[in-house]
């Protein structure tokens, strides 16, 4: 069953943050996920939610999306990510 890493990303070091977006890509495709939504612009239909950059990644399994995120091609990233950046993350399951 696909599953789906769902990201709401507050960037505080919009420089150094381009230097993520460089290194996360091979770290993904690694582990058999693809971009769904990368920081696209966005809306609010409904409720209280002020989303910032949102990321949506696609994996085949959530057990594939669980080795990515504490991947050690994933490491450096991950790191810079919370260096640079603040974030909500959620992995779900699809149909």
């Amino acid at each position: 069953m696909s599953a789906y890493v769902i990201v709401d990303i507050t960037v505080t070091d919009p420089e150094r943050y381009e230097d993520y977006k460089k290194l996360a890509p091979p770290a993904i495709a690694a582990y058999g996920g693809k971009y769904v939504v990368r920081g696209g612009k966005s809306e609010k239909l409904e409720g209280n939610w002020e989303p910032n950059r949102i990321v949506i990644l696609e994996f085949e399994s959530t057990e594939k999306a669980k080795e990515f995120i504490n991947s050690p091609e994933y490491r450096e990233a991950r790191a810079l990510r919370h260096e640079t950046a603040s974030s909500n993350m959620i992995v779900v399951e699809g149909l």
